[in-house]
């Protein structure tokens, strides 16, 4: 049983994508999260900054690795997550919850239509 939930969009780089007309929620999967262990650090935009569909829109440091966050959608970022500065734990604890980065404005959400569906995420993840 898929630990993903069905309504967000997933990137080959373990970041989720949930729409809400031209809103969107990013974060990083429970994969990813497990993957880096104990997540100790995450380096987000401030409100306000334009970020671009394939490039970084931050950095999430673990005892593990330091690791790029990707987005696959462009816009304005409207909020981020305010508790991550002194909880980045909350990632690793409810990656698809509490542990959200941030939410964008997105200029064209429909660029998130070729992500994959929980279900091809989990092929994914599946295959290795």
């Amino acid at each position: 049983m898929s630990v993903n939930p069905k309504d967000c969009r997933y990137s080959k780089t373990h970041e989720w994508f949930k729409i809400d007309g031209n809103l969107v929620t990013i974060g990083i999967t429970r994969f990813a999260a497990d993957e880096l262990t104990d997540i100790t650090f995450v380096d987000l935009p401030p409100v306000g900054t334009t970020i671009t569909a394939g490039k970084r829109f931050g950095e999430i440091e673990s005892v593990k690795a330091t690791s790029d966050l990707v987005t696959s959608v462009s816009g304005q970022v409207i909020e981020t997550n305010p508790r991550l500065a002194n909880e980045p734990e909350l990632v690793n604890n409810d990656s698809f919850g509490e542990g959200w980065m941030i939410e964008v404005r997105a200029t064209d959400p429909s660029s998130l239509n070729s992500l994959m569906d929980a279900d091809a995420y989990d092929r994914m993840l599946a295959e290795g």
